[in-house]
């Protein structure tokens, strides 16, 4: 059976959808402005097979733009493209009577606050945290959470602003930052308001995977390799994480309670944590949506999982078996590296580059940021990656190994 679905400014790893609903062949309804930040890429829109132009940041004109196309011709299910978009999503799928998030489990999610008191009432470790609306508050928030922690855009994602403060004046540096950036992500205005929580000292971990018929699945644990603190910068991704059973099952348990706390009952969700000093999971957020950087498709290679038709099966009420879900796995272990200038403002070259992508391991290089062009200087998010690395290997610990291989064999060089 074919289906008509409506994709909310799709970017990044929600341009899968666009290419997994044109591979079933269904139809493809894209929203964007086309305008400012919110231009499609040219691969879908190539794909489409209708658009709608519209203010999709402007939520009346956008589900207005959507009651038309729906008279027209049925829509079956809305996907959000994005974070910024899962609002936008389970709003418009309620509107014209589609099954999707509950838009206050939405509002839940998206509000890193009331996500951490959500998961803590349900028993969950959760950082220690305290919301800053103005900077008069922020005193006496460090004074309750104390230090070290870590201060964050309420409602932000990417690494954008997550720093760790230990001091009171590295606070106000912090929140200082974060009020001065006038950068628009999406044509969106960096949040104002802020969260410090607890610093967690121990490894990072992303827990993804979705729900489906009231049943929450974790299709893989994934490690996170960050960059030098005080940023959380996040430099690779190695799926399956290299970890005994006994955590990744904890890691696993923790995930399903804390997508239940939320309230995510249907689609994907990405559920990022550490674990304490006494192994034990901690929460740092989770977003109902699918995760970045690849990670979807490492999933797909470790475990045949493929997350983007699961969550399109979910979304229609298809068969994820006779949509193609389930594949055998490419390899034991996958993993992603991404690569700096070190905070220098440009390079010049990548050394050891061609040797390097030239390796029978190596699935993917590509260079995101051309020799020669600016680059964010403070290492912060992810915009300052200059290229990156997807690569297989035997198992995890071998994928662990490879990530530091690349990183020794390819050189950004600046002079």
């Amino acid at each position: 059976m074919s289906y008509r679905v409506l994709m909310v400014q799709p970017a990044f790893s929600a341009i899968a959808y666009v290419t997994h609903a044109r591979a079933l062949g269904w139809d493809v309804l894209v929203a964007s402005h086309e305008a400012g930040s919110r231009v499609v890429a040219e691969t879908v829109r190539s794909l489409a097979t209708e658009s709608i132009t519209v203010d999709t940041n402007d939520s009346e004109a956008l589900g207005a733009a959507v009651d038309e196309a729906h008279r027209r011709n049925r829509i079956d299910a809305v996907v959000a493209g994005g974070e910024f978009y899962v609002p936008a999503a389970a709003r418009l799928a309620r509107r014209i009577g589609l099954a999707g998030l509950d838009p206050a489990t939405v509002d839940r999610v998206r509000y890193k606050p009331t996500m951490r008191q959500a998961v803590a009432d349900a028993g969950l470790l959760v950082p220690r945290f305290a919301v800053v609306r103005d900077p008069a508050e922020l005193e006496a928030a460090c004074a309750y959470v104390g230090f070290p922690a870590v201060i964050k855009p309420v409602e932000s994602g990417g690494s954008i602003h997550v720093s760790r403060v230990d001091t009171v004046e590295q606070a106000r540096t912090a929140l200082a930052a974060m009020y001065a950036d006038d950068e628009l992500e999406f044509d969106r205005p960096l949040d104002t308001d802020a969260v410090l929580e607890q610093y967690v000292a121990g490894p990072e971990y992303s827990a993804d995977g979705y729900v489906r018929d009231g049943e929450v699945v974790v299709v893989a644990v994934t490690r996170k390799l960050l960059g030098p603190e005080p940023r959380f910068l996040e430099i690779g991704h190695l799926t399956p994480a290299p970890l005994d059973e006994d955590t990744r099952r904890e890691i696993t348990e923790y995930a399903v309670g804390v997508a239940k706390a939320v309230g995510i009952t249907v689609g994907p969700f990405h559920c990022e944590l550490r674990l304490d000093g006494d192994n034990r999971p901690v929460l740092m957020e989770i977003a109902a949506r699918l995760p970045g950087d690849k990670i979807t498709e490492l999933m797909e290679t470790a475990t045949g999982l493929v997350l983007p038709r699961m969550v399109l099966a979910a979304a229609t009420g298809s068969d994820p078996v006779s949509l193609g879900a389930f594949r055998e796995p490419a390899a034991a272990a996958a993993g992603i590296r991404f690569l700096t200038a070190g905070g220098s403002g440009a390079y010049t070259r990548l050394e050891g580059w061609e040797e390097l992508t030239a390796e029978p391991w190596v699935t993917t290089g590509q260079v995101l940021i051309e020799p020669g062009a600016a680059i964010r200087t403070n290492e912060a998010d992810y915009r300052c990656r200059v290229a990156v690395v997807v690569f297989t290997a035997g198992s995890p610990a071998e994928a662990h190994e490879r990530w530091a291989e690349i990183g020794e064999r390819v050189r950004v060089l600046t002079d």
